[in-house]
């Protein structure tokens, strides 16, 4: 059984490539762009959770782009030291990438602060829908290796919680079970496994 587990393939890293653009595509072009070395160099992203702010966070910081997330739970000397930070690397030509739940003008933010987000460019990032979550359980799994059927993924949208994160775990843990039973991905070891959930 360890020795299964050894073999599992860890979930891909966030990526600028494997993020789901879904209606995003613009948002994701201007990141691509700014890593390019082109414009925009100042990027705000907004939007609910599970929209995919921190995927394209944490694949904008793992390329070595300059990130601040949660921007909306920045306190007044966090926020002084943001507004100094933006001036600093706007003088240096640098490239920031920032994030919060709301637009920057509608978080009760430092007006300074807000009106130095807004100057770059502003995107409202939009979650999933059915359709497209199914694409990212999908490509979830091909990266895995997992053969994941279609009638596995429409009850996950069905019946599980539908952020993306709780869809992914689930994927993760059926394909330890799998492998460790030694058994093809099923709806009912689905059921199964959710029946062993609920009696933890």
């Amino acid at each position: 059984m360890k020795q299964l587990l050894l073999d599992i393939k860890p979930a891909a890293a966030p990526s600028l490539q494997n993020f789901v653009v879904g209606r995003n595509a613009e948002g994701l072009s201007s990141l691509l762009a700014a890593f390019s070395g082109g414009q925009p160099r100042f990027i705000y992203l907004w939007g609910e959770k599970g929209c995919g702010k921190s995927h394209l966070l944490s694949a904008c910081e793992a390329i070595g782009m300059r990130v601040v997330d949660n921007v909306h739970l920045l306190d007044n000397d966090a926020q002084i030291d943001l507004f100094n930070t933006y001036n600093q690397l706007k003088d240096a030509g640098e490239t920031l990438i920032t994030a919060g739940l709301h637009a920057p003008t509608q978080m009760g933010l430092r007006d300074d602060l807000a009106t130095r987000l807004a100057w770059g460019l502003v995107y409202q990032l939009h979650p999933l829908n059915d359709d497209e979550k199914a694409q990212a359980l999908k490509q979830h799994a091909l990266e895995r290796g997992m053969k994941l059927p279609d009638d596995v993924v429409d009850y996950c949208l069905r019946y599980l919680r539908r952020d993306l994160p709780t869809l992914m775990a689930t994927l993760d843990a059926l394909d330890e079970w799998s492998l460790t039973a030694h058994k093809p991905i099923t709806v009912p070891m689905l059921r199964k496994l959710l029946q062993l959930n609920l009696a933890l």
